[in-house]
């Protein structure tokens, strides 16, 4: 596989983000991306689902959406510490929170007011360049298999040389799990369609956006697709560089 889908230097060990800078930045493209946060109260093992909802540089604290399932509404009030953890291109961002958390309002909606944090572990773990792709230019994509009822369409958010990222509409956690193969992927890319298989790894349903979000990794892929997909994430990352420059990072 060209050298031209991975980091000069491959996966890196964790980063400790320690500037306000640094911190804010990295906290924005959370926000900005609508990532999903998961959220576990020390001491216990039941996880939740928040969303970064403002940054406030300057009063250092961030906003955290309402929190799934809401009986961990309780613990927030309580004051209980917890940590938290979110993936952003294949990177781990994670962080703790000691201080009590603060009932508050953002545009009118309920939220909770937290300290902006005094360290963010930045981990890069893949060593696959994955090519982010925009709003307008989601390339529409279809799943089939032997173990579909029925064929699934969908969008591709983001791709590399080893796996890519779908989005479907509803929730489909029921018809489709982690581990799973299917042997048809047909993305409809801009100089033609593509066809292979993937193998499910990371099957996740927004209930807020009434959207599931699938990452899949290439299943023993041809000589052919391995091209196509060469072709279009090199196509991407020029572009990505292009335009966009250089990332904090």
């Amino acid at each position: 596989m060209s050298s031209a889908f991975h980091d000069e230097s491959g996966p890196q060990p964790p980063k400790v983000l320690k500037t306000s800078a640094e911190i804010i930045a990295t906290l924005r493209q959370l926000q900005q991306n609508h990532d999903p946060l998961v959220i576990q109260f020390k001491g216990r093992g039941q996880r939740f689902q928040s969303y970064l909802v403002e940054v406030d540089r300057d009063r250092a604290r961030v906003a955290l959406d309402e929190i799934i399932p809401t009986d961990g509404e309780r613990f927030l009030k309580q004051g209980e510490s917890f940590n938290v953890e979110a993936f952003r291109d294949g990177v781990r961002v994670a962080w703790s929170c000691e201080h009590d958390v603060q009932l508050g309002e953002l545009e009118g909606a309920p939220c909770y007011w937290a300290p902006l944090p005094l360290e963010v572990i930045y981990h890069q773990r893949r060593s696959a360049f994955r090519a982010q792709l925009k709003q307008s230019d989601q390339v529409k994509i279809v799943l089939t298999g032997d173990k579909l009822r029925d064929a699934l369409p969908g969008h591709l958010l983001d791709i590399s040389a080893t796996g890519c990222k779908l989005r479907f509409a509803g929730n489909l956690s029921e018809q489709l799990s982690n581990g799973q193969v299917h042997e048809r992927l047909t993305a409809q890319l801009p100089f033609g369609s593509m066809t292979c298989a993937v193998e499910l790894r990371h099957v996740q349903y927004d209930e807020k956006l009434d959207m599931t979000f699938v990452g899949t990794r290439f299943y023993r892929m041809s000589g052919l697709e391995q091209r196509q997909v060469e072709r279009f994430v090199y196509q991407l990352q020029r572009e990505a560089r292009r335009t966009e420059g250089d990332g904090p990072f």
